[in-house]
């Protein structure tokens, strides 16, 4: 795709003129993505974070001749270690970390990849625009939607690249579908569905009785959450399920069908309504967050054009595909739908369901990461910058505020608060240990 063909197509799927503005300002590294390339001229990487998905940043920046990966940091010692071995078999030498305080005062680490829990996500991605080092975080990428906007504010005053995990962003062929839906192949778009409907596995009972591991630095994990003692099915992993440190399925596995689907339906502000139902159908165990759960987004006319919808549905105790995908997407158009899998393809119907076109393909980590990367060495705005990206991960947050409260959320989308709903508005922020260190100002 050439440079002029790209910025068309940026600009038609979802770019916003403050991203454009960001990267702009952008500093810029001037290196080429080679076998060639010096030591002296490879941005220097850090991987901070090193369970499964932190593993995966690893594998593919260990094998990047491109970068120097520098560090890899965890507070489970264990797997910081074996992050390293992995990263030595593919000819790189990182050093170990435990606090990535270590990692962000190396002046020479240019950039940071950040795969912690996501009660993290935000503290340690403003700490890095402090400290001067572009972003790549995982996703969601916040825990609550004021850090969202608080990580934002961090990339903007620091002038760095901030890009978030939705990979879906950078994979060929979701751009391809995106691209079908921007051109008007099934009409006007009024309604985008998203869904996530595996058999996840219970988490049993549990009681704070046990100490944490050894090799486990357990108030570095914490950081500034409040403290909430250690129990057996907290960690590793668990987490995802508590209210203190997770954001559900919803936040977990949803956020990158949700976020295609708000790409799909092309609206790049917030939602005026939500409407949830759900909540533990399947499973008797110590999980906070639904199980099932169904989502309505409602976008006014002076927003999107006209009135629209986005439909998230959930059901982690179901073995059995939709529309032939475990996780997916629909797009319902005024001449058409397009169906969407994220992990194969997608398929584009015309009237009387006759099928018109299709496409094939599969995530592309790789991919996303070279977006991210060439942003860094020649300015651009990521694929799925931090502004795009909090879009969609608040579409999370308030879905789960409309499930936890039962009520209809009327949200204003200038200020980013909730009307008349004390409850609701409150679960917008979060609490945070008194003075410490990682807590975010303005939080």
């Amino acid at each position: 795709m050439n440079s002029t063909n790209r910025r068309d197509f940026l600009k038609h799927t979802g770019l916003t003129a403050a991203a454009v503005t960001m990267a702009a300002r952008c500093a810029k590294l001037t290196c080429a993505e080679s076998k060639d390339t010096s030591a002296n001229e490879r941005p220097v990487v850090a991987v901070i974070g090193t369970g499964g998905m932190g593993m995966a940043h690893v594998r593919q920046l260990a094998a990047n001749r491109g970068v120097r990966l520098a560090y890899v940091c965890d507070v489970d010692e264990r797997r910081s270690h074996d992050a390293a071995k992995t990263a030595e078999a593919a000819g790189a030498a990182p050093a170990v970390e435990k606090d990535l305080r270590r990692v962000l005062d190396d002046k020479s680490v240019d950039a940071v990849w950040i795969a912690t829990p996501d009660h993290w996500h935000a503290p340690a991605t403003i700490l890095a625009c402090q400290a001067g080092k572009h972003v790549y975080v995982e996703k969601p990428c916040s825990h609550n939607l004021r850090e969202g906007r608080l990580m934002i504010e961090a990339a903007r005053r620091n002038q760095r690249v901030v890009q978030v995990g939705t990979q879906s962003r950078s994979t060929d062929h979701v751009r391809q579908a995106i691209e079908r839906l921007r051109s008007g192949a099934i009409g006007d778009v009024l309604v985008a569905k998203a869904w996530n409907s595996q058999r996840r596995s219970t988490i049993g009972h549990a009681q704070p009785s046990e100490p944490p591991p050894q090799q486990l630095d357990y108030d570095l994990w914490l950081g500034p959450a409040p403290f909430v003692p250690y129990q057996a099915n907290l960690l590793p992993g668990i987490w995802r399920w508590w209210h203190a440190f997770g954001t559900g399925d919803m936040g977990n596995d949803g956020v990158h069908d949700i976020d295609i689907a708000r790409w799909g339906l092309g609206v790049e502000t917030h939602p005026g309504r939500i409407a949830a139902l759900g909540g533990k159908s399947f499973f008797d165990d110590d999980q906070q967050f639904p199980d099932t759960q169904y989502v309505v987004f409602e976008y006014g006319a002076a927003a999107a054009g006209r009135a629209k919808q986005l439909i998230f549905e959930q059901r982690i105790w179901s073995p059995y595909v939709q529309e032939g995908h475990e996780n997916g997407n629909a797009f319902y158009g005024t001449e058409g739908v397009l169906i969407l899998g994220k992990q194969s393809g997608w398929q584009l119907f015309g009237p009387k369901n006759k099928l018109v076109e299709e496409g094939r393909g599969s995530p592309d980590l790789p991919a996303h990461h070279r977006d991210f990367l060439d942003c860094i060495r020649a300015g651009g705005a990521p694929h799925a910058e931090i502004e795009i990206n909090h879009l969609s991960s608040s579409l999370c947050h308030l879905g789960n505020i409309a499930t936890r409260v039962g009520r209809v959320l009327r949200f204003d989308p200038a200020t980013e608060q909730v009307l008349d709903d004390d409850d609701a508005q409150r679960l917008l922020r979060r609490d945070y240990r008194d003075a410490h260190w990682a807590a975010p100002r303005g939080a």
